[in-house]
C-alpha cells in the first residue's frame, strides 16, 4: 500500500479551507438557483473509516461548513433544506446537503422511520454527535446505521 505523504498539510488544510469558495457557480442570491440534494463530502478517501482520530477533523470541517451554509442559505428566497448525514462506520459517505424545489426530485426530501434514540454502534461517533450543540439529531438504518443532523428554524426539516 502506498504511504500517505503530506498528512500534516492535508489535516491543516481541513482546518482552514472553505470548500464553498471552490464552488464559484453556487450563488445563493440567484432567484433561479435550484439544488437537487446538492451535497459536499469531506473524507473522499475514507481515511476516518478505521480511525476516529482521522475522522474527527473531517467531521469538524463538515460542521464548520454547515454553519457557513446556514449563513449562505439566508440569501435564498425559496424553501430549502439544510442537513447532514453521518454514517456509523463509513466516513466516505458523511455529507452535508442543501436541497430546494427542483425538476428532478420530490421536495422536500423526507427521511422515513427516523428515531430520536441513537442506534450508532461507533461509540466515538456517538460521543461526537452527543456533544454537538444546537442540532436536532435523528437516527435511522439503511445499509448501515446513520444520523441525520439539522437545526430547527433553518429551512424545512428532513424528518
Amino acid at each position: 500500500m502506498k504511504k500517505f505523504r503530506g498528512q500534516k498539510k492535508y489535516y491543516k488544510r481541513l482546518e482552514i479551507e472553505n470548500d464553498l469558495d471552490k464552488a464559484n457557480w453556487l450563488d445563493f442570491s440567484d432567484p433561479e438557483i435550484w439544488l437537487d440534494n446538492w451535497h459536499l463530502h469531506f473524507d473522499w478517501k475514507g481515511l476516518g473509516n478505521n480511525s476516529f482520530k482521522k475522522r474527527k477533523p473531517h467531521l469538524d470541517k463538515l460542521i464548520r461548513h454547515f454553519e457557513l451554509l446556514e449563513e449562505e442559505t439566508k440569501k435564498l428566497n425559496k424553501d430549502f433544506q439544510l442537513y447532514a448525514v453521518l454514517l456509523d462506520n463509513d466516513s466516505y459517505y458523511d455529507a452535508l446537503f442543501v436541497n430546494t424545489s427542483n425538476p428532478n426530485n420530490k421536495f422536500p426530501w423526507k427521511y422515513d422511520n427516523l428515531i430520536a434514540k441513537s442506534n450508532l454502534t461507533n461509540s466515538d461517533l456517538e460521543r461526537y454527535v452527543n456533544n454537538l450543540e444546537g442540532f436536532e439529531k435523528y437516527y435511522g438504518i439503511a445499509d448501515e446505521n446513520f444520523c441525520v443532523l439539522y437545526k430547527k428554524g433553518i429551512g424545512i426539516e428532513p424528518k
